[in-house]
């Protein structure tokens, strides 16, 4: 099985990873560390999928990516 594509964005106004998915209807999530979006994934996705019937009943193993996205700036020190 192919890993389900998800991005991961940092909202810097609430800061919070705020996660996306075109392979995963209805998904829409956030978290304020990446770790904790990771942990929130690992329950959400299945159940999105099996909810969107995309994935069998019982599957015990789907795989996802992850692509992350943080705009971040630096100052240059004189």
């Amino acid at each position: 099985m192919s890993p389900y594509r998800i991005k991961a964005e940092w909202d810097g106004e609430a800061e919070v990873w705020v996660a996306s998915s075109e392979d995963v209807p209805g998904l829409a999530t956030g978290a304020d560390t990446f770790e904790a979006l990771v942990e929130k994934l690992k329950i959400v996705v299945p159940e999105l999928l099996e909810e969107n019937g995309l994935l069998a009943s019982g599957t015990a193993d789907v795989p996802f990516e992850i692509t992350a996205e943080r705009i971040e700036h630096a100052k240059r020190v004189a």
